[in-house]
């Protein structure tokens, strides 16, 4: 059940924040290829979801949906559920049962490792499906990928069975990082809300709070290694299963930085924080209401 309810609270964020998702990695890849390096049809979040609304309907605000939701269903299913059973086991504390975040920050990093690994395909598919736009206001390569099953498919006959985890390389720091930041602050914040006795103990209350904290904090560590991510996932490859833009990893981070500027891997972090953020809320509050429902009734 740790796994089932950690999956179900991320597709319930997920469902509520995937336009943010399509917004945010569009312009994380804004900038990557010339001669449309110069070219900027996403200034900010709201001028983007108009302008992906008017360009390719408003349903394209949930492109990629269905890849998106399970890949939570098995990035966070497992991380969550992973962590969960951590804290469970006591190995986020000291012995005299105080928060250790050290220890908090391995458990959420060695979980997110084993979730990003697990959900690469998935992210993968994700990222082509949401970057594929229009011509007038299109970034980054165009896979022009049918459908999710599709996409999977081509890309396994035409790369392999490795090339579906292409890019896996950038999401276990990606995630790991995020992971650690995330849970290891949200589980501080947790303490601290029910040590001031604000609101009442147990209550959705402090894990809005916990996880509002521990929003900002996710988007400022996550947001280069996203960016990175997103466009070592979505190059385009040789015949051999190369990238063609990016070596890897380093080789993505410098290319960056030395065309568009150290502020180039925060490219889109309004996008990130207005994605993450929500995210990072709602999944924390419904896997916490969720795991407290079970506890209270799950077992009778």
């Amino acid at each position: 059940m740790d796994f089932a309810l950690g999956g179900l609270a991320a597709c319930g964020a997920c469902l509520l924040t995937n336009p943010l998702e399509v917004v945010k990695t569009r312009m994380q890849l804004q900038g990557e290829l010339q001669p449309r390096a110069g070219a900027r049809p996403y200034r900010h979040v709201l001028q983007a979801l108009a302008a992906i609304a008017r360009a390719d309907g408003a349903t394209a605000l949930q492109r990629g949906l269905a890849p998106a939701l399970l890949y939570q269903l098995a990035m966070n299913g497992l991380r969550l559920g992973i962590y969960g059973l951590a804290e469970s086991a006591g190995c986020t504390r000291h012995p005299d049962g105080h928060l250790s975040l050290p220890r908090c920050a391995i458990a959420a990093a060695l979980a997110g490792v084993l979730g990003a690994v697990a959900g690469s395909p998935l992210y993968l598919v994700k990222t082509h499906i949401q970057a594929q736009s229009a011509a007038e206001i299109a970034v980054g390569h165009q896979h022009q990928h049918q459908g999710m099953v599709q996409a999977l498919r081509q890309i396994w006959r035409a790369q392999g069975v490795a090339g579906l985890w292409r890019g896996a390389g950038s999401a276990v720091p990606r995630v790991a990082v995020g992971s650690a930041t995330q849970l290891s602050t949200f589980s501080s914040a947790k303490d601290i809300v029910d040590q001031l006795a604000v609101f009442p103990a147990g209550g959705w209350q402090v894990a809005l709070a916990a996880g509002m904290s521990s929003s900002v904090a996710v988007a400022v560590a996550m947001t280069p290694f996203d960016v990175v991510s997103t466009r070592l996932y979505n190059q385009p490859v040789g015949p051999r299963g190369q990238g063609l833009l990016y070596r890897g990893v380093a080789d993505c981070f410098a290319s960056t930085v030395r065309a568009e500027g150290i502020l180039g891997l925060y490219k889109g972090l309004g996008a990130c924080y207005f994605r993450m953020g929500p995210h990072t809320v709602l999944s924390l509050l419904f896997w916490d209401q969720l795991r407290r429902l079970w506890a209270c009734y799950g077992q009778r």
